[in-house]
């Protein structure tokens, strides 16, 4: 596909509605962020168009702090087609779409009997988000059940071992550029009673997470501790800067009391880091920020493609 063919469907896609100028405060779950032209893809089509030019990808908008001044990128979000539950009917070995939601699929998986995705309650992802993340708690990750992946790269669609993708805490080592469009999940029989059973084992564990807006753990335990305790232990419960504060209930929660900025998260999250007596390592992604998450290459700048 040329450059004009790209431009061509950009056109399409805006005259169609299907890409619009909006605030990312709106879609993450911090509330925090400036402006991006987001394009809302509905098939392989449309993705492979979207990916022409360096783009990020936008799942529930959980674990992300976006600039205040936005990012210059693209930001692709994939949509309904790409969600459906209905491929959850008691299978234990499936495929399912990327923009899943996993509270939903969790529920779901419980309703059924199937269980290996206990670990994941609570998690405010999408099922790629969590591809992307390895998304889980103490109890499981999502690598517990991941065989497989179906992702667009360089235009086309390919698929990937989930042993391929180097997955540890809260890490993948997904290609370069590469979207992630299903998620091919393994599960276990069970019976509804136990998997709830499960659940409920978990749920008890997370009572002290925050219901305020937040984006998730804001950073990586370090091997052996909690960050949650090392925050604590460094009197950072209640600290706070504008809108933005260390959670009183769970120290590693930053939470957005109403009109909180990015200049204000990032200028806490420096206060912690000065507090606590050894270096934390952020689990947000971030864009546009000084460090953070580069845009993925559009599939008409690589490598591969020039060949």
């Amino acid at each position: 596909m040329s450059s004009a063919e790209v431009s061509g469907a950009s056109r399409a896609q805006v005259d169609a509605g299907a890409v619009r100028r909006v605030r990312l405060a709106s879609l993450t779950t911090l509330k925090v962020g400036g402006e991006a032209e987001l394009w809302t893809v509905e098939d392989d089509t449309g993705l492979r168009a979207a990916t022409g030019e360096p783009f990020y990808v936008l799942g529930a908008g959980s674990n992300l702090l976006v600039s205040d001044e936005g990012v210059p990128a693209r930001v692709l979000r994939l949509g309904r087609a790409y969600a459906a539950l209905d491929a959850l009917d008691g299978r234990r070995d499936l495929w399912l779409g990327a923009a899943t939601p996993v509270p939903g699929l969790v529920r779901r998986a419980q309703r059924l009997g199937l269980s290996g995705l206990e670990g994941l309650l609570g998690v405010p992802a999408q099922l790629g988000g969590a591809v992307v993340m390895n998304a889980g708690t103490r109890f499981g990750c999502l690598a517990d059940t991941l065989h497989e992946v179906e992702v667009m790269l360089d235009g086309s669609l390919e698929r990937l071992s989930a042993h391929a993708l180097g997955l540890r805490y809260r890490h993948s080592e997904l290609p370069a550029g590469a979207v992630v469009t299903r998620v091919r999940l393994q599960l276990t029989a069970s019976t509804p009673a136990r998997v709830q059973a499960l659940m409920d084992q978990v749920d008890a564990a997370r009572k002290g997470q925050p219901k305020v807006k937040s984006a998730g753990c804001a950073f990586k335990n370090p091997p052996g501790d909690s960050a949650g305790r090392l925050i604590d232990a460094a009197g950072c419960k209640g600290l706070r800067v504008g809108d933005a504060m260390i959670s009183p209930e769970h120290a590693n929660f930053v939470v957005n009391l109403g009109a909180a900025t990015t200049a204000d998260v990032l200028a806490l999250l420096a206060l912690v880091q000065q507090r606590v007596d050894q270096p934390l390592e952020l689990e947000w992604r971030r864009w546009g920020l000084p460090g953070g998450d580069a845009p993925q290459p559009g599939w008409q700048r690589t490598e591969r493609d020039a060949v």
